[in-house]
């Protein structure tokens, strides 16, 4: 169960859960599909694209998880985002951090890139009270000192994901994020930031956003969990 007290020296999974709790995270550590991340079992000798993935063209490079929404960590996700949970935005946070360990990720200078996170429409994130997406990104940025900055906007409201399939949750999503007028990311390079990651439309449609309406140089896709 999640620890509580003051804001901790050190930021990873064993400074909010308990041994027992940290073990039972389910922690991807086998094969994955080298666009969405998605695992597979056994070893694979070169990068492959997954079912989901052949078919289609992304304006993000890649998206990793480091952990699969299942059990322990999908009950702390929902509990965030859907109970007011807002103590457990650290360790979703420090959660999130294991996905920068990818070996893609591990020659850059992190400190040059930009935390984006997915937008919520004004009226979700106003029923909410916050934008679990972006309180993960200022976490990570206070532990890691990547800049943040909420460059993406959402257009249109649109129905939840959840219980859609595929080619619904492609239509659902279609041109749903735009630019903030503020925000200038021309020429950077962008970790654009959610939750959990499915199909990959959300994350798709904010990274079009971001190289085409933006200019972004690069946009590598991180989230806590992967569906």
């Amino acid at each position: 169960m999640p620890r509580t007290g003051a804001e901790p020296a050190q930021f990873g999974p064993g400074t909010w859960l308990c041994r027992a709790c940290e073990d039972e995270l389910p922690r991807i550590d086998s094969a994955v599909c080298a666009v969405c991340g998605e695992p597979y079992d056994g070893a694979l000798s070169h990068a492959f694209r997954c079912w989901n993935c052949q078919d289609r063209e992304f304006d993000f490079e890649f998206a990793v998880s480091g952990y699969r929404a299942r059990g322990l960590l999908r009950d702390l996700i929902h509990a965030f985002k859907y109970e007011n949970r807002y103590e457990t935005r650290g360790l979703l946070a420090s959660l999130l951090r294991r996905a920068l360990q990818d070996p893609r990720l591990a020659g850059e200078d992190l400190a040059d890139w930009l935390l984006v996170p997915v937008p919520l429409h004004p009226l979700r994130e106003m029923a909410r009270g916050y934008n679990q997406c972006w309180e993960i990104a200022l976490e990570l940025s206070r532990a890691t000192g990547i800049p943040a900055a909420q460059a993406l906007r959402r257009t249109r409201r649109t129905h939840s994901q959840a219980g859609l399939g595929r080619a619904s949750r492609l239509r659902n999503l279609r041109g749903a994020f735009a630019l903030r007028p503020s925000q200038n990311v021309a020429g950077k390079c962008v970790l654009l930031i959610d939750d959990v990651l499915t199909t990959g439309s959300t994350c798709q449609e904010g990274a079009r956003a971001l190289r085409r309406e933006g200019g972004a140089e690069k946009v590598v896709v991180i989230t806590v969990a992967r569906g």
